[in-house]
């Protein structure tokens, strides 16, 4: 907390003297934090100078693969003329043969058509100020094995910018779920669904259920909320002490509604104050202090890729997210709520009030992990995911692959 209160300090010394308020930065400042503590970004802590760490950070923009896993690219369009970018993976082999049915699960007879098991497809969801890559671990342990979708949600990634938003209209939750609606509508008109979303993917989620509940009923065979909450986004802390958190709420609307007026001048201001706050950006993203640099940056990269416009036009969505009661579509389906003990921005105990709403889910508190716990825990969520997945199949009695059957097997032997 030292940490974090010297940073604190440092803004309001600078805010005090008048150097920052007449450059203009001490609002790109605040609206870094913000940005940085809304998407869980991580920047390392720069102990070296500028020229070297710029050099540092080039080198691993090159390091592993992270965010380059393409598939069949499409494009659908929002009820508001938004163009929303997806991507499909599909199956490279012949689908494994589904496995009997297991348990009393519903549903599972209206998946079949004409005799036949279509096979599940999967469509992830990803988080504020995030895009489709962030599922990239994810992607890689299941592709060719499993029918998936990715997508970029409205101002986000590939995805144009809010039509809506443009007009002066602001970005809802409920958007979000009608946008995940014109995706599978495209992307997946037929056959079981598992929808999995992270953060305000897994709200996009739930806005989907509340606003169609006839097509989850009919289609949807597992549903993953990953890092995510049903609401009271209000009371979250963010892992400040009181008065500070008071201070965020109070200032963060008005000062991003101004940040997103200035975009030119908050951008070069995001580059210019990057290292100050480093280590409070850090805290919202990951767990531990181990995370691979590589996977670090990478969580950098897609933070820098969102325009501060953007992050002011969705951030005042999440105090007015509720959507609590809309969990109950999916009670009795096959489930997972996943959570880091250490997520600072969607604390574990919203998600164990998800899962207090689904009894049938697996929930999983993942010791250590922040609030991007699919990138900083990849093999523990894959695991996870599989097991979900292997379930989903069997209530649909859908054809899933032998491997990913005992890729869940080993998180169910695990008991974790």
């Amino acid at each position: 907390m030292s940490e974090t209160k010297t940073a604190l300090e440092a803004v309001a010394e600078a805010t005090s003297s008048g150097r920052w308020a007449r450059a203009g930065l001490v609002g790109a400042a605040i609206g870094v934090v913000a940005a940085g503590a809304a998407a869980g970004v991580a920047i390392e802590r720069a102990t070296v100078g500028r020229g070297v760490r710029r050099k540092a950070l080039l080198a691993l923009d090159t390091y592993g693969p992270y965010g380059t896993l393409r598939g069949t690219p499409s494009t659908v369009f929002a009820e508001d003329g938004t163009e929303l970018y997806y991507e499909t993976d599909e199956i490279e082999s012949a689908p494994a043969e589904a496995a009997p049915r297991r348990g009393k699960r519903r549903r599972a007879g209206l998946f079949r058509r004409n005799g036949a098991s279509p096979p599940l497809t999967v469509v992830f969801s990803h988080g504020y100020c995030l895009n489709q890559d962030s599922w990239h671990f994810q992607r890689a342990a299941l592709r060719g094995s499993v029918r998936a979708v990715y997508w970029d949600q409205r101002s986000h990634g590939r995805s144009a910018r809010g039509k809506d938003q443009l007009g002066g209209a602001p970005a809802t939750i409920d958007q979000l779920g009608r946008d995940l609606k014109r995706v599978i509508d495209a992307a997946a008109p037929d056959g079981p669904l598992v929808l999995v979303g992270h953060s305000m993917g897994g709200m996009t989620v739930m806005a989907f259920a509340e606003q169609f509940p006839d097509l989850v009923h009919e289609r949807v065979a597992g549903v993953a909320f990953v890092g995510t909450s049903s609401g009271k986004m209000a009371a979250v802390t963010l892992g400040l002490p009181a008065a500070a958190t008071r201070a965020f709420r109070v200032l963060a609307p008005g000062v991003l509604r101004v940040l997103g007026t200035q975009v030119d001048l908050v951008e070069r201001g995001r580059r210019a104050t990057a290292d100050l706050f480093a280590g409070i950006v850090k805290r919202y993203s990951f767990g531990s202090d181990d995370v691979d640099p590589g996977v670090g940056r990478f969580a950098e990269r897609m933070i820098e890729s969102t325009p501060i416009d953007v992050v002011a036009e969705f951030y005042p969505a999440f105090t007015e997210h509720e959507k609590t009661e809309a969990l109950e579509v999916f009670d009795s389906l096959p489930g997972l709520v996943l959570a880091g003990d250490k997520d600072l921005l969607t604390p574990s105990d919203h998600s164990r009030d998800i899962a207090e709403r689904l009894p049938d889910a697996e929930f999983v508190v993942v010791p250590g992990a922040g609030h991007l716990v699919m990138l900083e825990r990849p093999d523990l969520v894959n695991a996870h995911l599989a097991a979900l997945l292997t379930e989903a199949a069997d209530a649909a009695r859908a054809p899933l692959p032998q491997a990913l059957r005992e890729l869940g097997s080993a998180a169910a032997a695990e008991g974790a």
